[in-house]
């Protein structure tokens, strides 16, 4: 059995390592070759995504962007640039909707089965941005009604599909995101005076009320990582004098120590899909606070296995003196952060879901 991924539009894997994701995002396909005689990873950048050929295993082989086309023209080149490749493939497959349709064209050219999977809905974050819906939506509905099985990171964005698109139930299949809870897990070592965030310095991360919120709290919050909002958001701490260190991306596999090092991890999102950062500090065992939003709700179960919050400065200060305050509290949901990681994200039984698909089609 042979399987093409098609990276979402204009990713690659040098971008996977700038941003500190590389580790976490082959680790799937790592594992899924183990069942598969061929993977091809349909990438953006040009020969220097091959260096990391290295990192993979070897029936594992990068198609690179070679002549360095611009992403917007190169999606739709794809399909004929690697069609000797693509012919001989068994199942084509997607990671998010930006660049399905490269895929969707290969369907047609090749007769392949093809997989629509999906970490988010697009129409849904575009919505939330103001960003006009006509052309997002006829996409989603392309790939949709041309997908032989849909995958779907989130239970809502599942029954969003069926009603949005009128897609049968039996084509949509929920796998949740994943997470390596051997490298993601309780470390015995010295917790600082610290909250933790990590992810991009952008609206939707809505960081300047995070900011407010423990201006005057007796922490340290620590940021990880980059956006467009970074200098802003600098220049609105010192103006509070809050106590917030800015640091840049880190790699995945650093993550678990910092999470560790951490009193609480705080995800304040206007809206999320199935965010992997939550999940990975939920498998280290850290009680973790996070907006009562799309995506994040769906993960926390408010007391239980962490606490929601709303998306304003004062309830999300409200929620970290809860936790911080109530050392039985952190003691609950650090033990049933993991154990939901455990029971419901973990990679193995994520990769077995994968694996009865392929099989299945």
């Amino acid at each position: 059995m042979k399987l093409a991924l098609f990276f979402t539009k204009g990713v690659s894997l040098k971008l996977y390592e700038k941003i500190g994701s590389l580790d976490r995002e082959i680790k799937l396909y790592q594992e899924l070759a183990k069942y598969f005689d061929k993977i091809f990873f349909l990438t953006y950048e040009g020969k220097d995504d091959l260096k990391y050929q290295s990192f993979l295993p070897e029936n594992i082989k990068i198609l690179p962007n070679k002549q360095k086309i611009p992403s917007s023209i190169y999606s739709f080149l794809l399909p004929f640039l690697y069609q000797k490749e693509l012919k001989g493939v068994d199942i084509l497959k997607t990671n998010q909707m930006a660049g399905s349709w490269a895929a969707i064209i290969a369907k047609f050219l090749f007769r392949k089965k093809l997989i629509v999977r999906q970490g988010y809905q697009l129409s849904i974050f575009a919505q939330k941005k103001g960003i006009k819906l006509l052309i997002i939506r006829f996409l989603e509905k392309l790939a949709y009604r041309n997908a032989d099985v849909i995958i779907v990171t989130s239970k809502r964005d599942k029954k969003y599909i069926e009603e949005k698109y009128n897609i049968l139930s039996e084509k949509i299949k929920y796998i949740p995101n994943y997470i390596n809870t051997e490298l993601f897990k309780p470390l015995n070592i010295p917790k600082e005076n610290r909250i933790c965030f990590v992810g991009r310095l952008e609206e939707q991360k809505n960081l300047f009320n995070l900011i407010k919120a423990i201006s005057d709290l007796d922490i340290k919050l620590v940021i990880f990582g980059n956006g467009s909002q970074k200098k802003d958001l600098e220049n609105f701490s010192k103006r509070l004098k809050a106590d917030v260190e800015f640091k840049e991306n880190i790699p995945n596999k650093d993550l678990p120590k910092e999470f560790n090092k951490s009193k609480l991890f705080i995800l304040p999102s206007l809206y999320e899909g199935c965010p992997k950062v939550l999940l990975e500090a939920m498998a280290c065992g850290l009680p973790v606070v996070g907006a009562n939003v799309y995506g994040i709700n769906e993960i926390i179960k408010d007391k239980e296995n962490g606490c929601l919050c709303g998306t304003d400065a004062f309830p999300i200060r409200k929620a970290v003196i809860e936790v911080l305050n109530n050392k039985g509290l952190q003691k609950k949901l650090s033990k049933n952060a993991r154990k939901t990681i455990l029971e419901d994200f973990n990679l193995e039984k994520i990769m077995e879901k994968e694996i009865e698909i392929y099989k299945t089609i």
